[in-house]
């Protein structure tokens, strides 16, 4: 695969900070976040030429984005429909906005009030914007089959009945991203330590997922700037590469109940083809940044990333592998789970910070390549290998 994604730099990132009750709008925390990442990057709002906005219904559209950042003309935007996985996607369109010239700078932003504007399960809103809303509306939700927590945890139940995964190795997973976010003052579980006995012991939500099997709800604002090598070069910060990205969807995106093979995904298609656009393999990777709605997707998603065979990543997670100072850390920020829910873009600006050596105590030695996951909807998935300016 030709690899033109080399010549894209990820020059800035900024975030607000990260709360239960923002009393902030969404436009008011994506432009926030923006204004973070321009002077981040030292250069002006008005020099963004390009816009991918956040995908909720209830977030800032380009044009709110446009009007707030006084952008001067606003060449292109689109949104990446993947759910969770369109963070990571959305650095794909950037590329191709700024290989084929049409772009200067884009920006990349997801905000969103998690926390203060959930008003209870709105299962109806929530199926209607999924793929295959008619199976849902009509033969799913009527029974209460209504949540991701329900539908994820059919896979990560059909897991541990095919190759023993255990509780205690999902514990591993909650236990690390908790230990992370212990040495970042950013997250919101910061100070506040997790013990495998607490974690067994927290109250179930859908078998096998407990509470802290759970990502947590924010409110707040992560961004990214992206622009051309050689604009990157005159910029602030040394440029952190797309080296490879990758979308990809699992055989049958609509469906899950239906599908031959469970645990295939579209991080199983989308993660081989930004590895060999970077003309890399999961052994060369530093850390890993993994889409950690819920602990076992961390499992699944190293697994069909080829970090270990399907089936082992259990043992993976449970040998210490996963915690800065093992062979591949994850989440260094503490993900989802303990920093922030962010829908992935916080992952992001983490791998852009462990790339310039920004992290202090939880700085993962000698970082020169970090692979970014996202998950979404039933199953998309999307794969970026970030390359630091000393690789």
């Amino acid at each position: 695969m030709k690899n033109w994604s080399s010549d894209v730099c990820i020059v800035g990132v900024g975030q607000t900070d990260f709360t239960r009750g923002s009393r902030r709008s969404n436009i008011t925390l994506a432009v926030q976040a923006a204004l973070a990442a321009c002077a981040d990057a030292g250069i002006d709002s008005s020099e963004i030429d390009g816009v991918l906005p956040p995908h909720q219904g209830t977030s800032a559209c380009a044009e709110d984005l446009m009007a707030n950042l006084r952008i001067r003309e606003l060449k292109y935007s689109t949104i990446a429909y993947l759910g969770g996985a369109s963070a990571v996607a959305s650095l794909q369109s950037a590329a191709l906005a700024l290989v084929s010239g049409l772009c200067n700078y884009v920006l990349a932003v997801r905000a969103r009030n998690g926390y203060s504007e959930r008003t209870g399960a709105n299962a109806d809103f929530l199926i209607g914007v999924l793929p295959g809303s008619q199976f849902r509306r009509n033969f799913e939700l009527p029974y209460g089959f209504s949540a991701p927590v329900q539908w994820y945890s059919l896979m990560a139940k059909r897991h541990m009945e095919e190759f023993g995964t255990t509780r205690e190795q999902l514990g591993r997973v909650a236990l690390a991203m908790r230990k992370h976010a212990n040495l970042n003052p950013h997250a919101q579980m910061h100070a506040k330590e997790l013990t495998m006995a607490q974690y067994l012991a927290s109250r179930p939500i859908s078998e096998p997922y407990h509470l802290l099997d759970c990502c947590l709800e924010t409110d707040g604002g992560s961004a990214v700037i992206l622009t051309t090598r050689d604009r990157a070069r005159k910029l602030r910060h040394l440029p952190v590469s797309l080296a490879g990205i990758a979308e990809g969807h699992s055989e049958s995106p609509d469906d899950l109940v239906n599908r031959r093979d469970w645990l295939s995904i579209g991080l199983t298609r989308a993660a081989p083809r930004a590895f060999d656009m970077a003309g890399l393999g999961p052994q060369d990777m530093d850390a890993a940044m993994i889409y950690d709605c819920f602990t076992f997707e961390v499992i699944q998603q190293l697994e069909e990333s080829s970090f270990c065979p399907r089936g082992e990543g259990g043992r993976f997670v449970s040998g210490g592998n996963i915690e800065i100072g093992g062979t591949l850390p994850v989440n260094t920020h503490g993900g989802l789970l303990s920093e922030g829910h962010l829908s992935g873009m916080n992952h992001i600006v983490e791998a852009v910070q462990q790339l310039r050596g920004q992290c202090g105590s939880r700085q993962v030695e000698n970082a020169r390549h970090i692979f970014v996951s996202g998950w979404g909807d039933l199953g998309d998935g999307s794969a970026a290998v970030l390359r630091g300016a000393k690789a």
